[in-house]
């Protein structure tokens, strides 16, 4: 048995997944080196400042400087840490891949169900403005612009394909809900009047919940519903070629 296993972590299905398991790990191993070394320090000041050894208070204190010089040394390391470690690793999380390289789609929350939206044969996604969303055009899509007639929108289950960076665009209808896939060690808020992007790479195949991170209202664990369907990109391609698109009267009705 491994820390992993005592730690209970979650089932892992993406490549940097690793690193934040890493991270969380050594957050651990952290608290329990403090933990100790704290416990200790605690029994040493019981043993050494017992009132047996001094019965009459000292009032006038520490006269040497020891303690400046640790507390020195505590913020150069916390700064190393945070501007040799900290920094290039978030800088790394956070660059996101080529669109050209990766499954690119769009995730709308509302109240209280997933949305997403794939781009259709031509690759490009019709255009948007928030005046055309209504109860069947969640995305905002521009009934008159071509380019949207062959995108598909489904609800609660998305797909992709593995081995494959996958970019989404998240935003909200609504209220603030947050896109949350524990296999692939994502989680970002959901806000409305935003597109924010959030990257990562499935590396199993196999089907995963999609949570919302934020209550969002009383049937908040509706949204617990919707499904991450990693697949072939063989299977992939299939599937998206039988979805219903925007022009056929399906995907959301943007006729």
């Amino acid at each position: 048995m491994n820390i992993r296993d005592i730690l209970g972590l979650p089932v892992l299905a993406s490549e940097h997944g690793k690193d934040v398991d890493n991270l969380i790990i050594w957050v651990h191993w952290l608290m329990i080196v403090l933990f100790v070394g704290w416990l200790a320090y605690f029994a040493y000041a019981l043993f050494r400042f017992h009132r047996s050894r001094n019965p009459k208070a000292d009032y006038v204190g520490v006269k040497g400087h020891a303690s400046n010089w640790i507390e020195g040394a505590v913020a150069v390391v916390e700064g190393v840490l945070l501007i040799g470690l900290a920094v290039p690793l978030w800088a790394k999380a956070v660059h996101v891949p080529k669109e050209a390289e990766s499954t690119v789609i769009q995730v709308v929350g509302q109240q209280f169900n997933w949305n997403a939206r794939y781009p259709g044969k031509d690759g490009a996604f019709g255009k948007q403005d928030m005046n055309f969303v209504n109860s069947t055009n969640t995305f905002g899509v521009d009934p008159n612009d071509p380019k949207g007639k062959d995108d598909v929108v489904v609800m609660h289950e998305m797909h992709v394909p593995v081995n494959k960076p996958v970019i989404a665009y998240v935003s909200s209808k609504d209220v603030i809900h947050s896109f949350k896939i524990i296999a692939m060690r994502v989680t970002q808020d959901a806000i409305p009047g935003m597109r924010i992007p959030v990257w990562f790479k499935p590396t199993q195949v196999g089907r995963y919940q999609i949570n919302c991170a934020q209550l969002c209202g009383n049937s908040h664990s509706a949204m617990f519903a919707g499904s991450l369907v990693v697949q072939t990109q063989e299977e992939f391609d299939q599937w998206l070629a039988k979805q219903p698109t925007a022009g056929a009267g399906g995907g959301g009705g943007f006729d």
